[in-house]
């Protein structure tokens, strides 16, 4: 996903005040996730005609994944040029996206 970032991206967390901008800074930002959680499982959807994917992790006992965010995409041209990180997991049904992934 990293490479597919225009050189000024951003990523931002709303509510939250927390912003990354460029390749470096958002690449950071996910490694870390994944080092502190694995791998996650990301499920394909759409939000206002954007690409966007459920985030998944593992519970450390179980094969089962939970919800944990969701990222919604913006594009510019074939880069991405924004990503959006929504931590409210509630609204995942809304977007065809399952409670839990086996």
């Amino acid at each position: 996903m990293v490479a597919l970032l225009t050189d000024d991206a951003w990523l931002t967390m709303p509510p939250e005040p927390y912003g990354y901008q460029g390749r470096d800074a958002i690449g950071a930002f996910l490694r870390d996730r994944v080092v502190r959680r694995g791998a996650p499982r990301l499920v394909p959807t759409r939000a206002n005609a954007q690409p966007a994917f459920g985030v998944y992790f593992h519970t450390p006992q179980t094969e089962i994944a939970r919800p944990h965010a969701m990222l919604v995409l913006t594009l510019e041209s074939d880069r991405i040029s924004a990503i959006t990180w929504f931590g409210d997991i509630g609204f995942f049904p809304h977007f065809g996206l399952p409670r839990i992934l086996r």
